[in-house]
């Protein structure tokens, strides 16, 4: 019987350390910059990068080996520039699991924003409230996540590990850094009240949404909202050292087994809504957050 091959290997590696080397340094061939800080923005939340002064913008159809982001919401540029006195660069535009990306293709800008000198990672996510205690348009700090892929296979550190960013087996208790999401969590409270939440982030594959019992499972578990990205860009991040603050913006609320028929679904179009009516809000808390760093 003839097998057809599994596109990707375990085995295989189709980024050499020198390879990702090579983009890095063709990037700060390119900008003036030297940033410290990386901010990767979530569906509809790309206004954030539009906040940097003295900006530098790069598509990433322009980089050598870089990915191109195929998402409405995703525009697909690294800026560079200042935010809060620092510098900074921005992922306007993030890849994902469900474009048929695998992971160490997903996650290769946290490793090559690493080589730009980056130390501290902010990630920003549109997620569905499992809480129901959570509304569209509140602002959750992720204090931890639940990375449904990873567990079960699908995992950006499987294979050869890259030693020259982190040992083989990185520990995941301490991944959200805990000062930096105290201090977001008392700017958020300073700018939007009650709206700003703590909580657990699960991710899925998707692009599905959940199913009310998929939806119920993961409330079961813990999660307090979720969504498609952010995972795997936490786990690589923690494996390159540096620092991880997370901010999910709850878009809309998830229908959960007990809800009953007749719940209007969840929809793309809906996420970049709520994206852009709380915009402003996002990018206040992260500016002022970035001043904190």
């Amino acid at each position: 019987m003839h097998m057809t091959p599994c596109r990707f290997s375990v085995a295989e590696q189709p980024y050499t350390y020198s390879e990702i080397e090579a983009i890095a340094a063709y990037l700060k061939s390119k900008t003036r910059h030297n940033p410290t800080i990386g901010i990767i923005c979530g569906s509809g939340l790309g206004g954030l990068a539009d906040q940097v002064d003295d900006a530098e913008d790069f598509d990433y159809s322009s980089i050598p080996k870089f990915p191109v982001s195929t998402v409405p919401g995703h525009a697909g540029k690294l800026v560079f520039g200042k935010l809060s006195g620092k510098t900074v660069v921005c992922m306007k535009g993030r890849f994902h699991f469900y474009e048929g990306y695998p992971m160490w293709k997903v996650t290769l800008p946290v490793r090559v924003l690493k080589l730009l000198g980056v130390q501290t990672l902010i990630v920003t996510n549109a997620a569905g409230g499992l809480n129901p205690a959570y509304k569209p348009g509140d602002v959750m700090a992720i204090k931890d996540h639940v990375f449904l892929p990873g567990m079960v296979g699908f995992h950006p550190l499987q294979g050869h590990n890259m030693h020259q960013f982190g040992e083989r087996f990185t520990p995941m208790s301490d991944a959200y850094t805990p000062k930096l999401r105290d201090a977001l969590l008392k700017i958020g409270k300073r700018l939007v009240g009650e709206s700003m939440k703590e909580g657990v982030y699960c991710m899925v594959s998707g692009p599905t949404y959940e199913s009310p019992s998929e939806a119920s499972y993961l409330r079961l578990i813990g999660g307090d909202a979720v969504g498609m990205s952010t995972a795997p860009e936490v786990v690589v991040a923690r494996h390159c050292g540096m620092q991880i603050v997370g901010i999910s913006l709850v878009t809309n609320k998830v229908i959960l087994a007990n809800d009953g028929d007749g719940q209007p679904a969840a929809n793309h179009a809906e996420v970049l809504e709520t994206g852009k009516r709380r915009a402003a809000d996002m990018e206040k808390i992260v500016s002022a957050l970035v001043g904190e760093i």
